[in-house]
């Protein structure tokens, strides 16, 4: 009788036993199910930074996770965003005869810092980080190829104003610059039609084109020619040839998806 009672004593320990540890390895288990839990969230959860910024009518602060882009790329992408955009070249504006007289005196020293503002620009662009996204880097591409077609299309404006035989090398809108390298009557015919082209864009057509009978009937009548038609012709013609990208609502959108979220104080229109 002691024997049987007895291993039915060590028989219900041992089972304790078992059943002690089987609920401690389900205890550590949940336990290290909740640690891998929290580390994930930890993980996720994003390291922010504020960057302040400005737009046309708005104080912005925009908080970024630092995690996926430096302060040096966000502020780098603004500036390829709201400041990069326009006409990044000093060029001399030729309208009047004035303006020709002193683009042809100055010539060389206008082609000199042309140049050093070139290679500003340049330099500017070449060491910009931006973040490392597609479309981002592709802007940054097509507005520095923009850059340098404009600095050579401008090197051969402020040239050709003295000596338009230059444009008959570019291989591109050809029409004026033949028409500067031609017979009075043909360079006449491509000069009226320019003119014609212009006024009816104009709020006031019939002042471009007493204007232009003006100009065609005054001894510098040459002069005023080359004004219109490398400015006007040539040059605008040019310049639209230059590939560039839009600013628009979606490179707006682009921008502000770099952002977890933006605050904005806002001017009246």
């Amino acid at each position: 009788m002691r024997i049987i009672i007895t291993s039915c004593l060590l028989f219900a320990f041992l089972s304790c036993k078992k059943e002690n540890k089987t609920s401690a390895d389900q205890i550590t288990a949940q336990a290290d199910t909740t640690t891998v839990k929290n580390d994930t969230l930890t993980a996720k959860a994003p390291t922010q930074e504020q960057f302040n910024f400005v737009t046309e009518l708005c104080d912005n602060k925009g908080y970024f996770d630092s995690s996926k882009y430096s302060r040096e790329e966000i502020e780098g992408t603004y500036k390829l965003w709201f400041e990069l955009g326009g006409s990044l070249l000093n060029t001399p504006s030729v309208f009047k005869l004035k303006d020709l007289e002193e683009v042809r005196h100055n010539k060389d020293q206008l082609l000199a810092a042309l140049e050093r503002d070139f290679i500003e620009k340049k330099n500017l662009f070449q060491n910009l980080k931006i973040v490392n996204k597609p479309f981002w880097q592709n802007v940054k591409k097509v507005q520095y190829e923009a850059l340098v077609q404009r600095y050579e299309m401008e090197k051969i404006r402020i040239a050709a104003y003295s000596d338009p035989s230059i444009l008959l090398k570019t291989n591109q809108c050809q029409s004026f610059a033949k028409a500067l390298n031609s017979t009075d009557e043909e360079m006449v015919t491509v000069w009226r039609k320019l003119r014609e082209e212009s006024s009816k864009n104009n709020a006031d057509p019939a002042r471009i084109m007493n204007e232009f009978n003006d100009h065609l009937n005054s001894p510098d009548k040459r002069d005023y020619a080359t004004i219109d038609l490398i400015t006007f012709g040539w040059g605008n013609c040019a310049n639209d040839k230059i590939k560039r990208v839009n600013y628009d609502e979606k490179m707006n959108k682009e921008f502000y998806s770099l952002f977890i979220k933006t605050d904005s104080e806002c001017d009246e229109p």
